[in-house]
């Protein structure tokens, strides 16, 4: 069998099960599956594979079918201009959240030394892509979960930025350490009843403690915010990301601990999805 026809035959069963991404899925298990780029797939098609890969492709297209996302079957997943190995103890990374990214580069483009946390680390995508960046950037994360903290870490291992992170397993309320020029956050912030009503790929394969905000989706982003107005310094900044209808609410909970609102930012489908904040 030839990849052309292996692909094929893998989007029919894709697409019966209403999957729409059932092409550029197949092409992406493929090359995952052989081990090169999905440009390869596509100029050979005429390339045979054999029964050992066969079976492997197979074996990840019944995952797709049980609406596993791509990303936690092939394990990694692009974010800025770097690949970060993930599992399903981390949140897939999204690229609406690059938008924090940009924003920190574009605030610190003149400056150097900035010393930053993030709070709630996930995969690192967030702080490793900013270490990354600004090589005279100090940056510490902290995260109540074992296995984020443990994916972070490889994820800086592989991209040679573990000397310049640090790392601590801690509920953000009882975190105090440092003050800090910079704090970042992806915190939880979807409300319970939207939360029930996801696709079933995040529902059932994507961390509930990653995702689930409260009954107001606000429960995380309050503790954040409270704790932030502690450890970041006076004129230092804080970024938040946010879901697309919380702009207004946010706001309300920055301004009464003290900061001052800078804008807010919108994601590349032009909804609100960061807010800049200084400490005043």
């Amino acid at each position: 069998m030839n990849i052309d026809q292996a692909i094929k035959k893998a989007s029919i069963d894709l697409k019966r099960y209403q999957i729409k991404s059932a092409l550029l899925d197949c092409e992406i298990l493929m090359s995952k599956v052989l081990n090169k780029s999905r440009k390869f797939i596509i100029m050979n098609p005429n390339e045979k594979i054999n029964d050992y890969q066969y079976h492997n492709f197979r074996a990840f297209i019944s995952s797709r079918v049980k609406r596993k996302p791509i990303a936690y079957i092939t394990g990694e997943k692009s974010f800025w201009k770097y690949n970060f190995k993930i599992n399903e103890k981390v949140l897939i990374p999204r690229p609406d959240t690059e938008v924090i990214i940009e924003q920190v580069l574009k605030i610190y483009k003149k400056k150097e030394g900035i010393n930053f946390l993030e709070i709630g680390v996930g995969s690192g995508c967030i702080i490793l892509s900013i270490l990354k960046e600004k090589k005279s950037f100090s940056g510490k994360g902290v995260d109540i979960s074992k296995d984020s903290l443990k994916v972070c870490t490889n994820n800086a291992i592989k991209l040679g930025l573990i000397n310049r992170l640090k790392l601590f397993k801690s509920d953000i309320d009882n975190f105090s350490s440092g003050k800090y020029d910079l704090i970042v956050s992806n915190p939880p912030y979807i409300k319970n009843f939207d939360f029930k009503n996801m696709d079933d790929e995040v529902v059932k394969y994507e961390p509930k403690l990653a995702l689930d905000g409260g009954l107001d989706g606000l429960s995380e982003i309050r503790k954040v915010v409270s704790k932030s107005s502690e450890l970041v310094k006076t004129h230092g900044k804080l970024i938040l990301e946010i879901a697309h209808d919380q702009k207004n609410e946010v706001k309300k909970i920055l301004k009464s601990n003290n900061f001052y609102i800078n804008k807010v930012v919108k994601d590349f489908a032009y909804k609100d999805r960061c807010i800049i904040s200084t400490k005043i």
